[in-house]
């Protein structure tokens, strides 16, 4: 049975038993990908209301739809089987048993599934998936099927599907209205985006060519359907518009299996001049070796990929596959092989926010990367380099210099925030005023640079991005010549609840951080690499006076923090605003709206939808001594309603950090569940990326008490009493160090080539790694 070929029970999320209603949401769960690739966990027969969808990594059209989208590919995965002509299907006929589960350790989707038709014929099918982590460009599905109590003729259709929409907007209807699963995106306007090129079919082989009407992105699948266990009586290639499939007639005695193979390859125009071509080449290739072998392909890559990724809690098996399916899920997100490419907000799972890419990746999903797939994050980074034109163009439109980042990106870096919600009533301040992004990318850059000290990186993309940001503040700050302060006005800060607001904390405080460290590297680079630095500095005509001007303005945005009281205004005029009490909470034990208040109109009020000041206090952790810490921690926590599925990570990290640590496991579990659970109700949409990331730091950086503090590895972990420890694999500097967290001690191994030596700190004392010497520090 293909059962047997996947792991332990402690590597598999499990889906048992058929809920209609919960379909989509298991859609998203079960994604396979590989960061280039990322297919929905849809039934291969599909199914009527199902959401299913294949999107390839910067594969965006702007044709038909309100903002760009990341395209709903064609659909590889199509596999039907009919008996005696009935379609098993969960309309068509009763479901006797159905099963699936995921296997994070390799990347397999496997599902069992036993129908009986009207006329009371038993099959059984069984299948196993990948989209291959060692060729990107490889999906493949194995299906057995086998008549139980029966031998009818059976008809497999194979087929490649480019009639696909993406999901535009939802009419206005009233509070409260539901729609039967089956029906309930048929409600949606739906986007055009692909027109077909080409199709052509022979022998056990399809081809299909499609293309983006208004990026001219061209699309090439190229398919074999075969079985290794049985000859086909018959095979005939059936097509329309769009559409074409392989049928195959097999005649099989009671109780026999038949088992399929099916191997697809997509390349893209991204990819290479002739897509087709490389598809062919690449199913020719495939086709030879087998499916066993693209399978132990697959494999021997997520075995390489564990090592350095995987995270466990000794004591909490639940908790440690929650944590793993957000490695999983973060692995799946990333190319590490293409630099004009990011993580959407969504992932490669599904259509919420259309694909675009925000500040997640540089806050939230940047440090897992860096840590432990120090490549990935030097390719997200480089993405960031790749849109620098269309960042200095959006930051020309405002009259100012240098490099404005947008709140949403897709592949031109353009912004891509739509202006108004769908129903018109409220409009998006968010593509206008939250211009920490630009701090943010930088912010990723230098603690990249930091953790790796890749200075290639720096040289040649780094300390560009820098330098722009830095003249795009300085022209963006507005100086008062008489007290020398500067103000940043009408913007947003993280919250989001407030919008045209003047000198937010945490805008203010990065825009000062990105602007000194931009003089640092500038300073750094004039010793060390003259030629490099008058490279840039003549490509993009930088004079040494900017310098010094930059200085001074960060100067003029000096945030001072009052002894006496060293909670930090969130902006100016904060503490002036109505503090309405939270008073109610879910049954996550998270906080409700206080009745009248939704999202837009929480204006007038100290209300928080996410971390702001304390996101500060996460992001410099070298700037606030723990006084200032607790002192905001305590205020703001209680303001905030969490609306983000990012919040709760960033709270549990900094509880911890603090010492208020009583709801960092309750911060932590509502993180990591956040999908598994189903507890924002939207995993239908795709996967919650950035809690996914926020979920690892939650764990490394909380519990395990990770930080990088004055350049240097620093370990203060705290575990709550239900766990007995945590391990977790971190890189550093070109080196891997392994960590065991115990409620006593502190474990490091340093995992690198012989003599090598690495200084970190532990619990405030300094300690000394040597290559291939385990060193055990008790922890007071």
């Amino acid at each position: 049975m293909l059962r047997d070929l996947l792991s332990a029970e402690e590597w598999l999320i499990t889906e048992s038993g058929l809920d209609l209603g919960r379909l989509n949401t298991f859609e998203t769960l079960f994604t396979v990908g590989n960061g280039l690739i990322g297919t929905r966990g849809a039934l291969e027969e599909g199914h009527r209301g199902e959401l299913s969808g294949t999107y390839l990594a910067g594969v965006y059209d702007s044709y038909d739809a309100a903002v760009i989208d990341l395209v709903n590919a064609p659909d590889w995965l199509s596999l039907a089987v009919f008996v005696d002509g009935v379609r098993l299907d969960i309309q068509t006929c009763s479901v006797v048993s159905h099963e699936r589960a995921l296997d994070l350790r390799r990347g397999l989707l496997w599902r069992q599934t036993i129908f009986v038709d009207a006329a009371g014929r038993r099959t059984r099918l069984e299948s196993l998936r990948i989209a291959s982590m060692h060729d990107p460009h490889l999906c493949a599905v194995r299906m057995e099927v086998t008549a139980e109590n029966h031998s009818s003729p059976i008809v497999v259709e194979s087929a490649l599907d480019g009639y696909r929409r993406n999901l535009d907007r939802l009419p206005v209807y009233a509070d409260g209205t539901a729609f039967d699963p089956d029906v309930r995106w048929d409600k949606w306007a739906h986007s055009k985006h692909l027109v077909e090129v080409g199709r052509r079919g022979a022998g056990d082989r399809l081809e299909l060519e499609m293309q983006t009407i208004d990026s001219r992105i061209l699309l090439s699948y190229a398919a074999s359907t075969a079985s290794p266990t049985h000859e086909a009586a018959d095979s005939w290639i059936e097509q329309r518009s769009e559409w074409i499939a392989l049928r195959s007639r097999y005649a099989l005695a009671q109780g026999e299996p038949l088992c399929l193979d099916k191997l697809v390859t997509i390349h893209t125009s991204r990819d290479s001049p002739e897509p087709g071509l490389r598809s062919r080449a690449a199913l020719d290739r495939h086709r030879e070796r087998g499916f066993d072998a693209c399978i132990a392909d697959s494999e021997r890559a997520w075995q390489r990929l564990w090592r350095d990724c995987d995270c466990s809690i000794i004591g909490d098996p639940d908790a440690t596959k929650a944590v793993r399916f957000g490695i999983y899920q973060l692995l799946i997100a990333a190319n590490p092989h293409d630099p004009t490419v990011n993580i959407g907000a969504k992932s490669l799972t599904g259509e919420g926010y259309r694909g675009h890419v925000f500040w997640d990746t540089e806050v939230l999903l940047l440090p897992f990367f860096v840590f432990t797939r120090p490549e990935t994050a030097r390719t997200l980074l480089r993405y960031r380099h790749h849109t620098l034109p269309a960042a200095r163009e959006l930051a020309k439109e405002s009259g100012l210099r240098g490099a404005r980042y947008p709140w949403e990106s897709a592949d031109t870096g353009r912004e891509e925030c739509p202006i108004w919600t769908n129903d018109g009533s409220f409009r998006f301040w968010s593509r206008d005023e939250e211009i920490h992004v630009t701090a943010d990318v930088a912010h990723g850059v230098v603690s990249y640079v930091d953790a790796t000290g890749d200075v290639d990186f720096l040289l040649h993309y780094g300390a560009e991005i820098l330098f722009e940001s830095a003249r795009f503040w300085h022209d963006r700050a507005e100086p008062d010549r008489v007290t020398g302060r500067c103000s940043i006005t009408q913007v947003m800060g993280p919250d989001e609840f407030h919008s045209h607001v003047d000198d937010n904390a945490f805008t203010n405080r990065l825009a000062q951080w990105n602007l000194e460290h931009a003089a640092r590297v500038y300073r750094e680079l004039s010793a060390d690499r003259p030629d490099r630095l008058a490279e840039i500095a003549s490509r993009i005509g930088l004079q040494p006076v900017e310098v010094e001007q930059w200085l001074r303005v960060a100067e003029g945005l000096r945030l001072e923090i009052d002894v006496a009281d060293p909670v930090i205004e969130q902006f100016a005029g904060y503490f002036d605003r109505l503090d309405v009490p939270i008073t109610s909470w879910d049954e996550n034990d998270m906080p409700r709206y206080p009745a009248g208040y939704h999202h837009f109109n929480c204006e007038d009020t100290m209300l928080l939808k996410q971390p702001d000041v304390i996101m500060l206090l996460h992001m410099l952790p070298d700037d606030f001594d723990r006084a200032t810490k607790l002192a905001n921690f305590e205020f703001y926590e209680a303001r905030t309603l969490h609306k983000s599925s990012l919040s709760p990570a960033i709270h549990a990290i900094m509880g911890i950090e603090v010492g208020d640590a009583a709801r960092a496991v309750q911060y932590f579990r509502r993180s990591a569940f956040v999908d598994l659970a189903d507890n924002q109700g939207n995993t239908h949409e795709g996967i919650h990326i950035a809690s996914a990331g926020g979920t690892w730091q939650a764990l490394v950086c909380g519990f395990g008490g990770f930080r990088v503090r004055h350049g240097q590895p620093h370990f203060d972990p705290w575990l709550p009493d239900q766990w007995q420890g945590i391990r977790f694999r971190l890189h550093w500097r070109g080196h891997a160090i392994d960590v065991t967290v115990e409620h006593g001690a502190v474990t490091l191994t340093l995992d690198a080539p012989a003599d090598q030596v690495v200084q970190v700190c532990v619990a405030g004392s300094p300690v000394r790694l040597v290559a291939g010497e385990e060193r055990r520090v008790a922890l007071a």
